[in-house]
């Protein structure tokens, strides 16, 4: 398989993982044996089993193993959960902009494409106690080297590109997760990236411990989840004023306990800081270094309604914009947050997350997003964005008898509190904005796309994608600007 590696108006994307089971299995295998090397190299040069790799080069399917009774012998034998490759091709054409700062978005136009890679391995040890790892690789850079924008239009390689982090394979996610039941009740989960199959309580504790992303577990949405399958730009698929715990990539080091129940469950999960903003170094000061999360989700109807409720603290060297500001003026300078960091401060906020089956099996459906956070410390993790709202719609193409496409139409505005919009009219630069000057506006944002699976081939999905955005980096002045995007879904 040919990977793209060059940018222009005319790249495309490629988004390989593969799913065994149901008319896809002779596929599965024929695509194995093709699997790219990079893919097989990000494998074995972080310790995945050396067995899981194996049945990967020699074309055995997870399937295959189950037919022959082996994980029902050693069901702690590791499992290739699946395996993905994605590449994304956008091109954003020149767009209005009277001055450029030091982190503008170019306003000559840009074409780029990245390609991430990984596979995702896992065993149950015991009928409760599971482990993971997952490797992956991810090359490229998003528009504008990731910056400019705070709803950032890739959201498949979140900041690669934007800080030197190599272009090898790296360990993405290593943790346990054992599961206490409360009950006798049980379900049984399919197999799916992170998920062992088998049975689980169906009420249950379940505590969660390793490198993970804190979006794996929080913020969820049906609808809206998944830069490789649904909406791509960030502010689309999580909650843009949650700055949750993460280093560049998105992972962190942290514990989750959790209740689950068929109609609620309660989260709460601490996770381990970066040292500096966009950072991919740990504070090991965790006494001051340190993120709280707490989640309520609802769902009182089987396959209804879903609400989830998130506010989170987050402790770190942060600096203040305000205080930014005083001391540039004192010294009539333009303001640094960076100079002004200082160990153990604060930010808290809250997001609100909707969920609504609306027919097709729930494959139809609606989501809305709110989220806010108080907008005093500088932006860390995440993106910076202090107010945000987003919501739209996905629609199964079940009217157009193709039942298994998709197409999602949504919105979503970002907005900054007052002392972070003064830092940027004064100057100031983030790690993602810094224009110079501003005239403040929200950031808008559209994004529509549609997901085509061909047919006879259901490990591939191909999706077209247009984003629209106003006022680029909350600034009046530049934009607006489109993105149009290319993205193919192979999945195993």
């Amino acid at each position: 398989m040919a990977m793209l590696m060059e940018t222009g108006p005319t790249c495309n994307v490629l988004h390989v993982a593969w799913r065994a089971g149901g008319g896809g299995s002779r596929y599965s295998v024929r695509m194995m044996r093709r699997l790219p090397l990079p893919l097989l190299l990000a494998a074995s040069a972080i310790g995945v089993p050396a067995m899981a790799t194996a049945q990967m080069a020699a074309g055995q399917t997870d399937t295959t193993l189950e037919s022959t009774g082996v994980y029902q012998r050693y069901p702690w034998l590791p499992r290739l959960l699946g395996a993905q490759v994605t590449l994304i091709g956008q091109d954003m054409p020149p767009f209005h902009a009277p001055y450029d700062g030091r982190n503008s978005l170019t306003d000559r136009g840009d074409a780029r494409a990245t390609h991430t890679y990984g596979v995702y391995i896992g065993s149950r040890v015991t009928p409760f106690f599971q482990v993971y790892i997952d490797a992956e690789m991810a090359r490229g850079s998003g528009i504008g080297h990731a910056a400019g924008v705070a709803g950032l239009t890739d959201g498949d390689v979140i900041r690669q590109g934007s800080a030197n982090l190599g272009q090898g394979p790296y360990l993405a996610r290593a943790y346990a997760r054992y599961l206490v039941p409360l009950g006798r009740a049980r379900d049984t989960a399919d197999r799916a990236q992170d998920q062992v199959p088998g049975a689980e309580p169906t009420t249950r504790l379940e505590i969660k411990a390793g490198l993970f992303a804190l979006s794996d577990d929080l913020d969820l949405n049906r609808y809206a989840g998944s830069a490789r399958t649904q909406f791509m730009d960030l502010a689309l698929w999580d909650d843009a004023a949650w700055d949750y715990a993460a280093d560049t990539r998105g992972y962190t080091h942290a514990l989750l306990v959790g209740y689950v129940s068929p109609r609620w469950a309660l989260k709460l999960a601490a996770g381990q800081m970066p040292t500096k903003a966009n950072g991919n170094v740990f504070d090991d000061d965790l006494s001051r270094a340190y993120a709280l999360n707490a989640e309520l989700s609802l769902h009182p109807i089987e396959n209804g309604t879903v609400v989830r409720v998130l506010v989170y603290d987050n402790h770190a060297r942060m600096g203040v914009y305000r205080a930014a500001i005083d001391a540039a003026r004192a010294r009539d300078t333009t303001p640094d947050i960076v100079a002004d960091d200082r160990k153990g401060r604060a930010k808290y906020g809250f997001g609100v997350n909707l969920e609504q089956p609306l027919a097709d099996s729930g494959n139809t459906g609606a989501f809305l997003r709110l989220g806010w956070n108080d907008g005093k410390t500088e932006d860390f993790a995440f993106t910076e964005a202090d107010r945000h709202v987003s919501g739209g719609l996905q629609l199964a193409g079940t009217v157009w008898h193709r039942p298994r496409d998709r197409v999602g139409f949504g919105a979503a505005i970002d907005g900054l509190s007052k002392d972070h919009e003064d830092y940027l009219a004064a100057g100031g630069a983030g790690f993602l904005l810094g224009d110079g000057r501003l005239r403040y506006g929200t950031e808008n944002i559209i994004e529509w796309y549609y997901r085509f699976e061909v047919p006879h081939a259901t490990f591939v999905q191909l999706s077209p994608a247009i984003q629209h955005i106003q006022n680029p980096g909350y600034n009046e002045d530049r934009g607006p600007l489109y993105i149009y995007t290319v993205r193919i879904n192979l999945h195993y």
